[in-house]
């Protein structure tokens, strides 16, 4: 689409940061103005938009506003019912990639014993929720109370955190690192290398495939807006 404004800005209210384009208040599909209540979250946006299609009559994408689309997800989409978020971000937890480990070569068991295990016990520590491990690929059920502590620990979560675990968690294939990003436990990067983890360890070997890499650059711009995203929501930061 084109640019069609000049200036976007925040605009302070009672009920929290409006964003503005021209001055005049930027809305949701439901015709509500798109508010937020982190300051920075809100500049966050403004700047997004200011910098889409370069200048008034300039072309842009959606794909340009990123914190927009969480912000818009978080405002509209979760609140007015968050059970179908929440039961579709747990279901994670029930095939978590920390808890699928090789059989060979040994050189990736020792790798995912040294990585992903100190984050399957952050899970019980922090979560009590002590996740099965298994070798192989093969259908691993999880302890009922365990998955009712993942579930727990993501209703929980805010709909602005919700909204970014919507993305991070299928991303990752693991709903632990999604909470531990969330937590600020871990960082994207990070996160997003041991999500990554199988993959990266066979690029050592056999070196780059151009389409993997792509669908990986892809996995680690969606975990990083997570972790931006969140960070920006909390207004103690």
């Amino acid at each position: 689409m084109k640019r069609f404004w000049d200036v976007a800005s925040v605009n302070p209210t009672a009920a929290g940061f409006e964003i503005l384009l021209d001055g005049k208040p930027m809305r949701l599909p439901s015709g509500a103005p798109l508010t937020v209540t982190a300051p920075r979250l809100a500049e966050a946006i403004a700047a997004e938009w200011q910098a889409a299609g370069g200048a008034k009559g300039g072309e842009m994408s959606f794909a340009d506003t990123p914190l927009t689309r969480l912000a818009g997800t978080a405002a509209e989409r979760i609140p007015p019912d968050p059970a179908p978020t929440i039961d579709a971000i747990a279901r994670y937890g029930e095939t978590d990639l920390l808890c699928y480990r090789a059989e060979t070569p040994q050189a990736l068991v020792q790798r995912q014993q040294q990585q992903w295990t100190p984050w399957v016990e952050w899970a019980a520590l922090t979560l009590d929720a002590p996740l099965r491990v298994t070798a192989g690929v093969g259908y691993l059920k999880q302890h009922h109370d365990c998955i009712t502590a993942l579930k727990q620990a993501v209703a929980a979560q805010t709909p602005d955190t919700l909204a970014a675990l919507g993305i991070a968690v299928p991303a990752l294939g693991s709903l632990v690192l999604g909470l531990a990003l969330a937590a600020g436990a871990l960082d994207g990067e990070t996160a997003y290398a041991l999500g990554a983890l199988d993959e990266l360890f066979q690029v050592e070997q056999w070196g780059e495939d151009e389409e993997a890499a792509s669908r990986r650059a892809a996995i680690r711009a969606d975990v990083l807006l997570a972790e931006r995203y969140i960070a920006l929501t909390r207004r103690d930061a």
